[in-house]
């Protein structure tokens, strides 16, 4: 049978374009189909870049109202300069997505939805289309929860509130993890009340529970954490919006402007008609082996939509990996343990692996774990900016288990550790690192010279090398 395409690539984001662009320049004959007009996806248009334009320009705004106080009038003015930043920010980084670099390739662009009619056949728009091979790659939007009264009242979502062109007077955000942490942190920056309701007992689930206790008291200097707030219903009211809640068997609410619902996200799957070419899903996500097939052994999936890790270097890593399958037949696996991501607050935290919990029940108590408290550290010592942790946890033998942190820049000197793992190597093998003085990364040389001191100094072989040193040196 002849196919129109050798290889169709549903989604242009960060793990659609890997794809589409390694199988161009292997020669094949690829079709790139993305709703939207243009190429990125949400972490150009609505996550990673406007997210991180806003974070930025925001902790200057704070910088600033640490050393002036800032009337109403001032903070107006920075939101609306912080705002044309993060415009500013993804209409540059659009040039790298642009759709010309991608025809250059020799791709074929269409600018619509795809349904499946079969397992080889794809409705895009008004034409229907054939690939011997394809590659799910949709990505994820805002999960809203099913809240009484929600679909009465605006809200704001990370899709729509970049788009803001005035200051809110306050802001409730609904979910505390990363999404809604981030966020609520920036807008607090920017002179904002805000209050986040996280229905556990504490925010940012996915991390350390040390770390993002560490986190949650840093943020409340700033802004309001309620934990065990389960939302019960949302109604309009003359400030804006009134979020009622039960907090542990007693009934609240909280009044605001704007709302942010943060809850997390859903796999973009529900419109493409899987079941046509008799693709499986799992929780509402595309069902994909170790080497990102579906049941269908011609049909990949990667990126947010097959319900991995919701992250962009994340995408971007399964898209290599698909296009090697898919093009030359490759059985490459994916593999998420040397994975790691970073949480833009103010200071940032950075996550490797498994938190210290999780490194118990895996693993019970034969494990090490390693802290350096960044009062401890020179650097930060001079900043004057000595709030944060490194944790490092390793196997007795020195293997990475899991790394984490909260520091100013962690996402950037922690990446070291993440380094050393992929490389196979074992934690003590950052203390025979040279590192400049006074760098940030000398903290995390720090952590690793406590592996020698727990397994030579503190241990059985401290009274034989204390002999040794006094008998014979």
């Amino acid at each position: 049978m002849s196919y129109d395409f050798q290889l169709a690539v549903i989604g242009g984001g960060s793990g659609g374009l890997t794809v589409a662009a390694g199988a161009a320049s292997f020669g094949a004959s690829v079709a790139l189909i993305e709703r939207k007009s243009e190429l990125g996806g949400d972490c150009l248009h609505y996550g990673c870049m406007p997210s991180k334009a806003l974070i930025q320009a925001a902790a200057e705004v704070q910088e600033t109202a640490i050393h002036a106080k800032l009337s109403n009038e001032q903070y107006d003015q920075m939101f609306n300069k912080a705002m044309s930043r993060v415009r500013e920010a993804v209409q540059d980084v659009q040039t790298h997505d642009s759709k010309q670099r991608f025809i250059d390739m020799g791709i074929k662009i269409y600018e619509a939805s795809a349904q499946f009619e079969d397992d080889h056949t794809l409705r895009v728009g008004e034409e229907v289309i054939t690939a011997k091979r394809i590659v799910i790659a949709t990505g994820s939007s805002p999960a809203i929860p099913a809240i009484s009264g929600l679909d009465d009242v605006p809200y704001l979502t990370n899709e729509t509130i970049f788009s803001l062109e005035e200051r809110p007077s306050s802001l409730v955000v609904i979910g505390g993890g990363v999404i809604g942490v981030e966020l609520a942190q920036a807008m607090a920056h920017l002179g904002i009340n805000v209050t986040i309701l996280e229905g556990s007992d504490h925010i940012l689930a996915k991390e350390d529970k040390e770390i993002a206790a560490l986190a949650q008291e840093e943020l409340a200097h700033k802004l309001t954490v309620i934990t065990y707030s389960q939302v019960e219903r949302v109604e309009s009211s003359e400030e804006g919006v009134t979020v009622y809640f039960d907090k542990q068997g007693g009934q609240a609410s909280v009044k605001a402007s704007h709302l942010l619902v943060a809850t997390g996200r859903k796999s973009n799957v529900e419109k493409l008609q899987v079941n046509r070419a008799g693709i499986e899903t799992e929780d509402e996500a595309i069902k994909v082996d170790q080497r990102l097939r579906t049941n269908k052994p011609h049909i990949y999936a990667v990126g947010d939509c097959n319900g991995s890790m919701p992250f962009t270097h994340v995408a971007g890593m399964e898209g290599k990996i698909a296009v090697s399958n898919a093009i030359f037949g490759l059985s490459r696996k994916v593999s998420y343990e040397k994975v790691p991501w970073v949480v833009y607050t103010t200071p940032e935290i950075y996550h490797l692996g498994l938190t210290e919990q999780e490194a118990f029940e895996a693993y019970g108590d034969k494990l090490l774990t390693f802290k350096t408290h960044l009062k401890d550290a020179d650097r930060f010592m001079a900043e004057r900016n000595t709030t944060g942790l490194i944790k490092v946890i390793t196997t007795e033998k020195g293997k990475i288990i899991g790394a984490h942190a909260f520091g100013p820049g962690a996402g950037e000197w922690m990446q070291e550790v993440g380094t050393i793992q992929a490389l196979n190597k074992k934690f003590q093998t950052l203390s025979t690192i040279i590192h400049p003085y006074p760098a940030r990364n000398n903290a995390l040389s720090q952590t690793a010279d406590l592996y020698w001191r727990e397994k030579l100094f503190n241990s059985k072989w401290n009274q034989v090398i204390q002999w040794y040193v006094q008998t014979f040196r």
